[in-house]
């Protein structure tokens, strides 16, 4: 909590005082900062691969979400100008609040279907405009049924109304070493891998349902579902 709260601080003043230009800045420094001592006194080693060639264009990152360690696994990862889609509730713990409205993170309704949409078409011309890239959890919730559970549409459909590439993030260990809606942690490792990007420019919206099957196969690879 001292932690979060100091972070909220600094977060304020350096916003205002760049006029909001050192957002990116700080989306990428301070979030893995914040995570670092979480990790360290949880006992958890945190292992990164990234196979990506170019990170200079924006892109949809997704990653396989069913721990609560999955959002300090995401920010130790210090992506580039990235923004992350965090469910409404959220908003309802000051530190999540100040950082997440300054930062410009993308709150949404998931009980409401409508407004999450809209909100994310919303996201549409400021992503374009600041070469943004956007952080979704396509499992929607960490609580579900198996290892990968079924994926939504959302990050697909922008891929495709965007014309952005996928890059998929595969968590290995967090659902071993704290399962679904545990706020329990085990000692443990977790290996973080960024895999190549994945060209959407030829996908359509008919086709959709076979592409997000596509790309959840190989997560079911990954995690070693058969």
């Amino acid at each position: 909590m001292v932690i979060l709260a100091i972070v909220s601080l600094l977060v304020t003043v350096i916003v205002l005082l760049t006029f909001g230009k050192a957002t990116n800045w700080i989306v990428k420094t301070f979030p893995k900062y914040m995570s670092i001592p979480v990790f360290y006194l949880l006992g958890i080693e945190y292992k990164l691969n990234d196979l990506r060639h170019d990170t200079s264009k924006p892109v949809i990152f997704i990653f396989n979400h069913c721990s609560t360690l999955d959002i300090p696994a995401i920010l130790m990862l210090a992506l580039e100008r990235f923004r992350i889609v965090i469910k409404w509730e959220l908003q309802y713990i000051p530190f999540f609040f100040i950082i997440g409205r300054l930062t410009g993170q993308v709150f949404i309704k998931r009980s409401d279907k409508e407004h999450a949409i809209s909100t994310l078409q919303k996201t549409y011309d400021r992503l374009k405009k600041n070469n943004l890239n956007l952080i979704l959890a396509p499992e929607g919730s960490r609580k579900h049924k198996g290892r990968i559970g079924p994926f939504k549409k959302g990050a697909f459909r922008m891929a495709i109304d965007l014309g952005y590439p996928i890059v998929p993030i595969y968590f290995d260990g967090n659902d071993r070493l704290s399962l679904g809606g545990s706020i329990m942690a085990k000692q443990g490792t977790i290996t973080a891998t960024i895999h190549p990007q994945i060209d959407t420019s030829s996908w359509k919206v008919e086709t959709i349902e076979e592409h997000i099957e596509e790309v959840r196969s190989m997560y079911l690879q990954w995690a070693g579902v058969e």
